[in-house]
């Protein structure tokens, strides 16, 4: 028999994995930026994230230290149009994160609305909470109230409650309902549970439909609500506990209730 050991596992977790729960980026968003050589570890600038870390060991991001995670929080964003949802913008326009308050923490958004979209948008802290919202498995429903330009009828609607293809992309049915005319436009509410590129401007093109406004109204059981446009609002810990299982903070168990105290019986008097 051979008197050698199975290797050991390093200890902590790989840098991807801690860079993602500090709200830097997801897990593949943290390999690209470990590539490009804006992440440090202990001094040294490293460029696989074939590493595990400790929390003993000092992580930088873009020379700022990244200090120890935060608990899973999330934030409603009613995105206007015109901002870009990424860090940052190679042709120099605005992104949704230049336009967050001073006051938020770094965050990252949860999928995706383009430049013309507007509506709710999902931020959060954690990068496993994003992967996990985000996954096709997770099943929800996202609606939007559509401005389409023409006089869509029924039936003009039912393809894409069957399925279309554009560019050899097949999408996946959606949930359309014709809610009103107004002029030369009609307002539709569109229900999906995929967030393809351009999903829904694209599979109305393939109906004869021009969208000219697209509103996220809903993801999932989040909704936009009265949220004024530009504004956040933190997602309650106790909303956060139903809806995806995070433990609130500093939860602690409720004191149990004393027995109630039994009376004997009053003295007889003499």
């Amino acid at each position: 028999m051979s008197d050698k050991s199975p290797p050991k596992t390093p200890a902590g977790d790989r840098i991807a994995k801690v860079l993602a729960r500090a709200g830097i980026a997801s897990r593949r968003g943290s390999e690209a930026l470990i590539a490009a050589g804006r992440v440090t570890v202990n001094g040294k600038v490293i460029d696989s994230p074939a590493l595990n870390v400790t929390p003993d060991d000092k992580i930088t991001f873009d020379g700022k230290e990244i200090g120890t995670p935060d608990r899973p929080r999330m934030w409603l964003y009613n995105k206007p149009i015109g901002l870009v949802t990424s860090e940052k913008d190679e042709k120099g326009r605005e992104t949704v994160f230049d336009a967050l308050p001073d006051h938020m923490p770094r965050v990252i958004s949860v999928g995706r609305l383009d430049i013309n979209s507007e509506g709710l948008l999902l931020l959060t802290n954690d990068g496993g909470l994003k992967r996990q919202l985000e996954l096709p498995s997770t099943g929800w429903l996202r609606k939007y109230r559509v401005r389409v330009n023409g006089r869509p009828e029924d039936k003009t609607l039912e393809p894409l409650r069957k399925g279309v293809t554009s560019e050899g992309e097949r999408f996946q049915p959606m949930e359309v309902t014709l809610d009103r005319q107004q002029g030369a436009n009609a307002w539709l509410t569109v229900g999906l549970r995929e967030g393809k590129n351009r999903e829904i401007r694209r599979a109305m093109e393939e109906v004869g439909l021009k969208v000219n406004r697209l509103i996220r109204v809903s993801y999932g059981p989040f909704r936009l609500n009265e949220l004024k446009q530009g504004e956040v609002e933190e997602v309650k810990s106790r909303v956060l506990r139903d809806q995806l299982g995070i433990a609130e903070p500093d939860a602690a168990p409720r004191p149990k209730k004393k027995p109630p105290q039994r009376r004997g019986k009053p003295p007889t008097r003499g």
